[in-house]
């Protein structure tokens, strides 16, 4: 067994974006007194079999499809380098969405006396299409992501349902209000995927995968980034001055990176420009999201 190659198949770049939308929703449940250290570490080990099984799904996806061939821009997939195999990797996708249905059901159960059974029901519902949305971007008769609704997924899930959802759990019921951090997040991880796509454009338009990039084209996808990226600025802002703790608007330190990222998306001639910048997004949505837990807690 190759370990070095399932390490890069695992993508652990991926992962401070998955936890920071724990974290943000865990931040909220702090500021209205309902958070549960309980709570807290099963939402991460479930978002963390999610992620992972998104992950490796998405690879499986790419090689059934044809996208990883060898002109393809960054890592070198382990399917598509030969050193490891579709059985395998098939293996590895259903371990892991087990583990996170499992992990996710111990987490409702632990939620449960602050859940009435319409609620447990519910979330337990929202959880399996989470399992199911992770598998299917790439994978199946219709993977959404080639069909450029990977963006509107990943709005959902990394915000909406990753934030507000997991508030929801602490309390017992939603908040409107959530939805606000919640959209944050969503915008930050679509310009994660975006650039993303904005790398893979000319491999995926080779392989008839028809992200929301390939049917833009660049000029208006590095513009969209720029929208998105904005956005979560905006929504933010807005939930500290309705909502929030003055202290909270401590996250304004990460601005001056986002718009060194948005000039660097902008001024990128060539799709490989960008792969840079995927981790040092992903890093920036942590960053974020724990310096507005910190103006949460002092």
């Amino acid at each position: 067994m190759d370990i070095k190659q399932w390490v890069v198949e695992l993508r652990l770049r991926t992962l401070p974006l998955s936890f920071a939308l724990i974290i943000m929703g865990s931040a909220l449940a702090w500021q209205n007194d309902v958070f549960s250290p309980s709570i807290f570490v099963l939402a991460l080990t479930t978002t963390l079999f999610l992620q992972i099984s998104s992950n490796l799904a998405n690879d499986y996806g790419d090689a059934v499809s044809g996208v990883d061939f060898a002109g393809r821009v960054g890592p070198a997939r382990g399917v598509q380098n030969g050193s490891i195999s579709m059985k395998s990797l098939k293996k590895a996708i259903v371990l892991c969405a087990l583990l996170a249905f499992f992990s996710g059901l111990a987490l409702l159960c632990v939620a449960y006396p602050r859940l009435n059974l319409t609620g447990f029901i519910f979330m337990l519902v929202v959880g399996l299409l989470a399992i199911a949305a992770a598998i299917t971007y790439t994978v199946g008769r219709y993977p959404y992501g080639y069909h450029g609704f990977g963006d509107l997924g990943v709005f959902v899930f990394f915000g909406l349902v990753g934030v507000a959802g997991s508030y929801t759990l602490y309390a017992g019921m939603p908040s409107w209000a959530s939805l606000l951090p919640a959209s944050a997040i969503g915008f930050l991880s679509i310009g994660v995927l975006n650039m993303n796509n904005i790398r893979d454009i000319n491999a995926d338009e080779a392989a008839g995968k028809r992200t929301l990039v390939v049917r833009m084209g660049m000029h208006r996808a590095k513009i969209y980034h720029a929208v998105v990226m904005i956005l979560a600025v905006v929504c933010l802002f807005t939930y500290v001055f309705l909502f929030g703790k003055p202290h909270q608007g401590f996250f304004a330190v990460s601005i001056p990176f986002i718009i060194n990222n948005i000039n660097t998306v902008m001024k990128a001639k060539e799709p490989s420009q960008i792969d840079g910048q995927l981790k040092r997004v992903s890093m920036l949505t942590l960053l974020t999201v724990v310096v507005f837990t910190f103006g949460t807690i002092v």
